[in-house]
């Protein structure tokens, strides 16, 4: 059945042809007329239209976009008229509906229809952001019988639906932290965008498959736990610790959760952060679905120990007698960010102030962080990225190689795992000679043969032991 666009006008010309037919038809025929009329006429007084208007105030209704973005990809098949845009930030061209055009919706077996009005309004408005003085709105039509679970179900479907392909479909942005800002009110005073483009995936990612499996799976867990977070009381967040020795691939890693997700990254420098006022307002400005980075997290700022040694009893005397000193742990508390701070910025009562966000951490010395920094809840998940395994080499030469298996690859089986090459080594042979697969695997074998005797040497020498050598290339969370 083909629902209209307007009931009242059509309920007009029904009582008007009924009236004519009346007085024309002969009785037998109008009685018949009449059934049919009084059928059709309970038909439609069944169904249900909402308007939403695209203006709400002065500003745009966030309805009448979520609306607009959840019906463009259903528009670009079912329409007859469409019309097409690429908003600057968007990746690919949009669709939406040409005025008058109407198109069906189905949601756990109810039926929709949506219309789309557009008509030049009767009185001026001022300031409209509008070049044409029109008046736009969709009109949602539906049984009357399905009204509660439009309300509750399908209204915030399409509202979570929309706000996903407007994630999808627009640039993704990696930002920063400014050093000068003071006035922390609109986020992008405090964060400085750029268009994020890394082409890192877990494909091209050097790591064991059974460990990306891994990771694969627990990201995709957290993605989908909005109610099982709600349902335990954690806000939904989760926390990553990254560790292992300089070019084992930290930074890949980050750039394949976050296409993975398609999330942006918030990179923060806790350097150019005065104190920890600051830190909170910088994580208050964070979006939802996104990536916080600190990296580095052992060389951006002493946090190695909250407790301060005690000073000498005399000194304490000492300080205590002159009053005109300043409190020397007010002053560094107010000058810097701390410990504390960091702690509350990654799992206080602040944290919760947003949702669906990772935090990740990096550094090439575990060993060095304090204790309470790694504890779950703050780093629920610690992925160690040893140096490069044949599992990761293997991953390496079909990428830059373009090559499965070679006779080569037994010889450097035996070799890597002694030699302590990080990925980014071995990527930087594989590269000299892309275009020539055997010599860039010679070319490997004998950077190899050359690391696995420096590695034996240092293991003499006792620079390093050896169970750090067997350590460092075994997958560890």
């Amino acid at each position: 059945m083909e629902i209209w666009s307007n009931l009242g006008s059509i309920m007009a010309s029904v009582i008007f042809i009924r009236t004519i037919a009346k007085e024309y038809l002969p009785p037998e025929f109008y009685d018949l007329f009449s059934k049919w009329m009084r059928r059709a006429i309970g038909i439609m007084s069944s169904y249900i239209s909402i308007v939403i208007e695209e203006n709400d105030g002065m500003k745009v209704s966030e309805v009448y976009e979520a609306v607009q973005t959840y019906l463009s990809v259903r528009s670009s098949s079912a329409a007859k008229r469409l019309k097409l845009k690429k908003p600057p930030n968007n990746k690919d061209f949009t669709f939406s509906m040409d005025k008058n055009e109407q198109i069906s919706d189905e949601y756990k077996g109810i039926k929709v229809w949506w219309f789309f009005h557009s008509r030049e309004s009767k009185q001026q408005i001022i300031f409209s952001r509008n070049p044409s003085d029109e008046k736009r709105y969709y009109e949602l039509t539906f049984h009357k019988k399905h009204k509660q679970k439009i309300f509750d179900q399908y209204l915030p479907h399409v509202m979570a639906e929309a706000k996903t392909l407007e994630i999808r479909s627009r640039h993704r942005k990696i930002y920063t932290n400014k050093s000068d800002s003071k006035d922390y009110e609109f986020r992008n005073r405090v964060w400085t965008p750029v268009v994020f483009d890394h082409p890192a995936t877990f494909e091209t990612v050097a790591l064991e498959p059974e460990e990306k499996q891994k990771i694969i799976e627990d990201l995709k867990r957290f993605s989908r736990g909005e109610k099982y977070y709600r349902h335990v009381g954690r806000a939904w967040k989760r926390g990553y610790l990254l560790h292992g020795p300089p070019g084992t691939g930290k930074s890949s890693m980050i750039a394949a959760m976050a296409n993975f997700l398609e999330y942006d990254i918030y990179d923060l420098e806790l350097t150019q952060v005065k104190n920890n006022t600051e830190l909170r307002k910088l994580l208050i400005a964070t979006t939802n679905k996104s990536i916080i980075v600190i990296e580095d997290i052992d060389c951006s700022l002493d946090l190695t120990d909250r407790k301060k040694k005690k000073k000498p009893q005399k000194d304490a005397d000492k300080e205590a007698s002159d009053p005109s000193k300043p409190d020397e742990s007010e002053s560094n508390e107010d000058s810097k960010v701390t410990l504390s701070g960091v702690l509350n910025f990654t799992d206080g009562l602040w944290s919760c102030c947003g949702s669906e966000r990772l935090f990740v951490f990096t550094t090439n010395h575990i060993d060095r962080l304090d204790p309470a920094l790694l504890r779950s809840g703050r780093m629920d998940r610690h992925i160690f990225l040893s140096f490069c395994t044949f599992g990761a080499f293997k991953i390496l030469a079909r990428n830059y190689l373009s090559i499965e298996d070679h006779e080569l690859f037994s010889e450097i089986q035996d070799l890597i795992e002694a030699a302590q090459m990080t990925p980014a080594d071995v990527t930087e042979h594989l590269m000299k000679m892309a275009d020539d697969p055997t010599t860039a695997l010679h070319d490997l074998i004998e950077a190899l043969r050359e690391a696995k005797e420096r590695t034996a040497i240092a293991v003499l020498n006792g620079c390093i032991s050896e169970e750090n050598v067997s350590a460092t290339v075994q997958d560890q969370v």
